[in-house]
């Protein structure tokens, strides 16, 4: 039961992550080149698993693998930010 628990406070803090992050790109960094790069996934989603590290370390419970699949969710929700940039700036037609 306790598994089923931390299993679904992990993909609450994945889906939180993701949304988040997307809604971030796409509103407030729309005009900064440096989010627009290829790597500002990989990067947001490494520092962002990095940052869930000190949490895993206090709670072993939770597991790595928490901690990673947050930092893929947060690089999924950059990447569909910038395509969400991209989409609004083309001329329509």
């Amino acid at each position: 039961m306790l598994e089923l628990i931390l299993m679904g406070g992990t993909v609450l803090a994945t889906l939180g992550g993701y949304f988040k992050s997307r809604q971030f790109v796409r509103d407030r960094l729309r005009f900064v080149e440096a989010a627009r790069k290829p790597t500002a996934p990989v990067i947001a989603g490494s520092v962002a698993a990095l940052a869930a590290g000190p949490v895993v370390w206090l709670l072993p419970v939770v597991g790595l693998p928490s901690a990673l699949i947050f930092g893929v969710g947060i690089g999924w929700g950059v990447h569909h930010g910038q395509r969400d940039i991209q989409r609004r700036q083309l001329p329509p037609g």
